[in-house]
């Protein structure tokens, strides 16, 4: 069974840098992919990033881009978001997401695992 937990998040003031992580665990050596999305309080979830388990090709929203950072340790089977420069636009719920379909990277519907997520609050 594949457990998918979020960690790192909090409150913090804009301009700040934080990571948050996920850690994979159960039968990961099926994962193609993985990605983080977030759901602000009223609005539907978004994507935020993704990397592939193997190669490490990366996908990355026009609204982070140049901020955020997606990685992967394989060996410890985690997944982390480097956060720079966040923004209150930036408050929201983080889920950690991981699939086995090569396919719709941006696509919440593509993933078939999910984390319980993490909040982040970004004072003004």
């Amino acid at each position: 069974q594949v457990r998918l937990v979020e960690s790192g998040g909090g409150l913090v003031q804009a301009g700040d840098s934080l990571r948050l992580s996920c850690a994979a665990s159960g039968d990961t050596s099926s994962f193609y992919r993985m990605a983080w999305f977030r759901q602000a309080p009223g609005k539907e979830r978004e994507f935020v990033a993704a990397i592939t388990w193997r190669g490490g090709f990366k996908w990355e929203a026009d609204s982070v881009k140049g901020r955020f950072i997606i990685s992967r340790d394989s060996a410890k089977s985690t997944v982390y978001l480097q956060m720079n420069s966040v923004k209150p636009e930036d408050t929201a719920v983080y889920y950690c997401a991981a699939t086995q379909q090569g396919w719709g990277a941006p696509n919440a519907n593509a993933y078939d695992y999910w984390g319980q997520g993490t909040q982040l609050t970004v004072s003004s």
